[in-house]
């Protein structure tokens, strides 16, 4: 189905390519009314998720800029070869502003920008920028860190699961923060981990949610895109965390909580800069401070104290007084990664590529 979606966009996109030819004059006079603007989304669009999360944004995006902007979206784009094939294309439609919203589109988008100029490219949880690409991403860690410390204070088994989709630094500081929050209230806390290298794969990841489930984890965080962990746990009676969108519809009584990612400002803020010419590359990295990163409602059944010190640790984050990557750290084979008074520097947290002492799972040789 997603080969079928991305094929009958590449046939508009050439429907389109006659009618650019055509245009001449009239299609420089309609882009200087309406900014084209383009997306594309690695997975489908769910009812929650990240995708999900991308899309709320362009719709955002739409609304506040209402007859100024025109928008065309792709779903599934989740091979490299297939993304660097629809940037090229869109970026050739006449799209002024492109963005993509996986780390998997950073080396396909930058081949493309590199040839493109004049087309301005925005790139989501990538780590590179260039002179007509800029880069925006979450500290998906602060909500992890929150959820972390929930998670510790409602664990029995002392053991949490974790389910990502790739081993990439954008999922691996969020793990390793969410066990961290964890250990800052229940040190003998640890976490097991699983890796589905896919970010969309529904069947795989119930396969994971029950196989760390067996493995005596009694709360479980996913960082894919479906609530599939979550109905898991509804299912078991095992506590779990939600992400990128409020996912308790999935499990009432058993959800603990999502770190909920908004990037309408990152999209709102693109499209207002390139329409008014002032737009620059720049790689962000917002978090709880600016609302890009915000914890869901809470479960009811959370201890009032406990709530209570995650307000707390909360407000000191987004006062600069607390940083989840506070040392003394020390990582899976017992060496010190970041010292007693120190806070891991971002330009580290952005490439981690190491677990924090605790963690269980294997991560690839580089």
């Amino acid at each position: 189905m997603l080969r079928d979606t991305r094929r009958d966009f590449l046939k508009q996109l050439s429907a389109l390519g006659l009618t650019t030819a055509l245009g001449g004059r009239a299609m420089d006079a309609f882009a200087d009314e309406v900014l084209k603007v383009a997306v594309a989304y690695v997975s489908p669009i769910g009812d929650v998720g990240w995708t999900k999360q991308h899309d709320l944004a362009r719709q955002a995006m739409e609304a506040a800029f209402p007859g100024k902007i025109k928008v065309v979206k792709v779903e599934g784009v989740s091979q490299a070869q297939d993304a660097e094939r629809v940037f090229r294309d869109l970026a050739n439609q006449g799209n002024k502003l492109v963005i993509g919203t996986s780390f998997s589109h950073m080396t396909p988008m930058m081949k493309v920008a590199q040839s493109m100029p004049k087309t301005t490219f925005e790139l989501c949880s990538g780590i590179k920028t260039l002179k007509n690409m800029g880069a925006f991403e979450a500290r998906y860690y602060e909500g992890t860190y929150l959820a972390g410390i929930v998670a510790g204070k409602m664990s029995k088994s002392n053991v949490l699961g974790f389910i990502g989709g790739f081993p990439v630094p954008d999922i691996l500081g969020p793990a390793n923060a969410f066990l961290l929050g964890a250990r800052s209230v229940n040190p003998k806390a640890s976490c097991k981990v699983i890796w589905l290298s896919s970010w969309y794969d529904p069947a795989k990841e119930r396969d994971a949610a029950n196989a760390l489930i067996s493995e005596g984890a009694d709360v479980v965080m996913s960082m894919t895109d479906t609530p599939t962990t979550v109905q898991v746990g509804e299912e078991k009676g095992v506590w779990t965390v939600g992400y990128a969108s409020d996912m308790s519809k999935y499990g009432p009584k058993k959800h603990l909580t999502s770190f909920v990612v908004d990037w309408s400002s990152e999209y709102i803020n693109a499209a207002r800069t390139v329409m008014d010419g002032t737009w620059k590359s720049s790689h962000r990295w917002d978090g709880l401070k600016t609302g890009v990163v915000k914890m869901s409602p809470y479960n009811p059944a959370i201890p009032k104290d406990v709530l209570a010190h995650v307000a707390q640790q909360e407000q000191a984050i987004i006062a600069g007084k607390l940083h989840p990557f506070a040392g003394p750290i020390r990582d899976q084979s017992g060496k010190e990664r970041v010292a007693a008074g120190s806070t891991l520097p971002d330009d580290q947290l952005k490439g981690i590529n190491w677990f924090v002492e605790g963690m269980q799972g294997n991560l690839p040789r580089s």
